[in-house]
């Protein structure tokens, strides 16, 4: 057993992990009684002489440096700040978050001699860090408790239960199987889950996740993430769920306690009334494609501007077209927006487009209107030239050497587009460059760890 303790001060992962440690018989690891030991003086000190810099600096070092094996690991609050220190501490370990409400966390760290992190008041600035870092906590960990009201040797029982039964009971474990039987995806998938969630197989510690969408059978996702979880170490299984309705889907999230979903089509806006916490970026997009679950809450996000924007970042200010008004294209003008380009919305249905333009403060028109834009940035955020509509929204004709053309379908890798603008002498973008991106943005979401581009390519190979 190897559990480790995250969450803010004064949540009770001193005084839990001490007496977890007794209750299992495995070692208790203080990262933070550690750091003093190795430097010879207190977190005090340390942040006085050295700063907070100078104390996450010799966190990493002491994190890395953990012993494998059976131990209850108690860590400091902030230390999900480095994504480094959270891929060494979830490897092979079960991350259990503790949480309280903040006028509890106060009363307990109003007499601590810990220097504060910021110029504010207490209150203020445990709601503050707090506010910054619940995502944080959120991606770290595989469970949850609330410490508000409990003891810590309540804390203790809640979690021996939870490694002992997770939270995922029988029942729930066939239904995934049986609406995964009648959803029409792939057979062998359906077998891997009616295995892994077998009565006398299911390992109570593995947290599941899963991509959301109709169709679903499209999506690279699973195949990508399990390959990365099983990279890390991580007691973790992606699932693909297809349904026309997302009400279903929900419901069986909520009964396998589904830990992280990628959204796709059409469910990207439809999405945004059931979460409780949306990111600024999404809102402003009007769609969500990631959502983690962490206690009562529900965290959405839009990693597809992500993937977007990185492989334009060098076109600053250039003019731009945008082939499409869904919801990719609302991604994709966000993106652009936020590089200063020109954008301007072209769309079979002139009318769509007309309201993403207006929404966003960018000129629309009809397809048509391509030939006269003259833009260095072209970006194709429609299905053609998506299996089986092998075709390609513009001509070879249209094209000039000095484009760019970023084409966001990825499957197939070389879309009828991309084929003519690199015959053609364009610079090309394929959809692969948005997915990884976008992937690699949505797996830090899950899990705390930023993979790096590298190796999410290699994932999908």
């Amino acid at each position: 057993m190897r559990v480790v303790l995250i969450g803010f001060r004064g949540t009770g992962k001193t005084e839990t992990g001490r007496l977890l440690s007794l209750l299992t018989a495995v070692p208790f690891l203080d990262t933070d009684a550690i750091i003093e030991k190795r430097a010879g003086m207190t977190v005090h000190e340390i942040f006085r002489r050295e700063g907070e810099e100078g104390f996450r600096r010799r966190e990493r070092e002491v994190i890395r440096s953990l012993p494998a094996g059976d131990a209850v690991i108690g860590t400091g609050g902030g230390v999900i700040l480095d994504p480094a220190n959270v891929a060494d501490l979830r490897r092979g370990s079960t991350m259990v978050l503790l949480e309280a409400d903040e006028s509890a966390i106060e009363k307990r760290i109003a007499a601590s001699t810990r220097p504060p992190l910021t110029s504010l008041p207490l209150r203020n600035e445990i709601h503050e860090l707090l506010s910054m870092r619940r995502p944080l906590y959120a991606a770290a960990a595989d469970f949850w408790i609330d410490t508000t009201s409990r003891s810590p040797n309540e804390v203790c029982l809640v979690i021996r239960k939870l490694l002992g039964e997770g939270t995922v009971p029988v029942h729930a474990r066939q239904n995934l199987v049986s609406f995964l039987s009648g959803s029409g995806i792939p057979e062998d998938e359906v077998h891997t889950a009616r295995v892994l969630t077998d009565k006398d197989l299911w390992d109570p510690r593995t947290r599941l996740y899963a991509v959301a969408g109709s169709p679903a059978t499209q999506s690279r996702s699973p195949a990508l993430f399990n390959r990365l979880f099983f990279h890390y170490g991580l007691s973790c299984h992606y699932l693909r769920l297809q349904d026309p309705e997302l009400s279903r889907i929900l419901r069986l999230a909520n009964e396998i306690d589904l830990r992280g979903m990628s959204v796709t089509i059409p469910f990207k806006h439809e999405i945004l009334s059931s979460l409780t916490d949306v990111e600024i970026h999404a809102k402003n997009i009007g769609a969500v494609n990631t959502v983690v679950w962490s206690g009562t809450s529900q965290f959405g996000y839009n990693t597809d501007w992500i993937g977007i924007r990185e492989p334009l970042s060098e076109h600053r200010g250039e003019k731009a077209v945008i082939l499409g008004a869904g919801g990719a294209a609302a991604a994709a003008v966000y993106a652009l927006l936020s590089l200063g380009m020109e954008v301007t919305i072209l769309n079979r249905t002139v009318e769509r487009a007309a309201v993403l333009g207006e929404r966003f403060g960018c000129s629309y028109g009809p397809p048509g209107a391509f030939d006269r834009l003259n833009p260095t940035v072209v970006v194709n955020a429609t299905s053609v030239g998506m299996e089986p509509e092998l075709k390609s929204p513009l001509q070879k004709h249209q094209l000039r050497s000095s484009m760019t053309v970023f084409d966001l379908v990825y499957t197939p890798p070389e879309t009828p587009l991309l084929r003519i603008a690199r015959n053609t002498g364009c610079n090309t973008i394929p959809g692969t460059e948005m997915f990884v991106r976008q992937a690699a943005a949505q797996f830090r979401h899950f899990t705390g760890i930023a993979a790096p581009l590298e190796l999410v390519r290699s994932a999908m190979e």
